[in-house]
């Protein structure tokens, strides 16, 4: 699972993981600021259930239960209010956020809803196809280089219309027996969606986070890479930075610039490796990008 296709000369890709726990949400918003400071235009969409999303950490002023407040979801089943053009909000220069709502929660029978009458009328439709649908119909790619898309880590139709619109993943994940496992599981996952709906899905980049490079971290490393996977960077334990960042509602890089008095150096050396890391992933899409240290794995923390 590597090398899926995107969007003619855009980067597009879903941070995903099985296990709980491990940044996934922080991952994306580091990620897409990272982009934008590179001179990209970003778009981030929230697609997570749960309130503690890219919605809640970027601090938009939003209502997620408003019911009639347009929201993605109307688009996915056809019942826009508005033009997409008009879901995203700027949350920090250069990366616009289409934020969650709670219709989320009812997306899979919304969407079973739409293809019985589909299916009623003798028409084919895709369950999982809506997100790709909406985005290709809206031309983010005239008005975007980078598609980020954050979803609920389970399989289901959210997960599902994520990977078919993006068909890229980047996955974070702890470098333990549970965080590998939870790899091969989404391995698993993805080449269940592949084969039955005939799209593939390439992984960028596996991310070790909270690493501290003992001898069974190196070895569940040194298996991940024997088994085809990319490690760009490795990022050590960063508990007190993300956590800070949740609490002021920013990306790190704003929050290392606005809410520290003094400049800690292992928070830089941490958005450094996020910022090796989206130059990475940009010059897999072929975006022009600035030179920002080596892309050779990192081990050191």
């Amino acid at each position: 699972m590597c090398g899926g296709d995107s969007y003619s000369g855009m980067l597009t890709y879903a941070p995903v993981s099985e296990a709980g726990g491990v940044g996934k949400t922080s991952t994306a918003a580091t990620l897409a600021v990272s982009h934008a400071r590179a001179g990209h235009d970003v778009l981030a969409i929230d697609m997570d259930t749960q309130n503690g999303s890219l919605t809640y950490l970027f601090g938009p002023e939003y209502d997620r239960g408003d019911p009639e407040a347009d929201n993605l979801v109307r688009h996915l089943v056809g019942r826009p209010k508005g033009a997409f053009a008009d879901l995203p909000i700027e949350v920090e220069a250069g990366v616009d956020l289409v934020p969650s709502h709670n219709m989320l929660e009812d997306l899979h029978e919304f969407l079973l809803n739409e293809k019985e009458q589909a299916e009623n009328f003798g028409e084919a439709y895709s369950m999982y196809g809506q997100l790709h649908r909406v985005l290709s119909g809206a031309g983010v790619r005239d008005d975007y280089d980078v598609v980020v898309v954050d979803t609920a880590g389970k399989a289901g139709p959210i997960l599902y219309n994520a990977l078919v619109a993006v068909r890229n993943v980047v996955i974070p994940f702890e470098a333990t027996a549970k965080g590998q496992e939870s790899i091969e599981g989404l391995d698993d996952l993805v080449d269940g969606l592949e084969a039955s709906i005939d799209v593939d899905v390439g992984v960028l980049a596996v991310v070790p986070v909270g690493y501290k490079d003992t001898r069974d971290q190196r070895e569940i490393l040194d298996e991940i890479r024997g088994s085809g996977f990319p490690i760009p960077v490795v990022v050590g334990e960063r508990g007190s930075l993300m956590e800070g960042c949740w609490k002021q509602q920013c990306s790190p890089y704003r929050y290392v610039e606005e809410h520290r008095s003094r400049k800690r150096e292992y928070e830089l050396d941490t958005l450094d490796r996020f910022d090796r890391l989206a130059r990475h992933l940009e010059r897999e899409a072929g975006l022009p990008t600035p030179e920002t240290g080596t892309d050779e794995p990192e081990v050191s923390v």
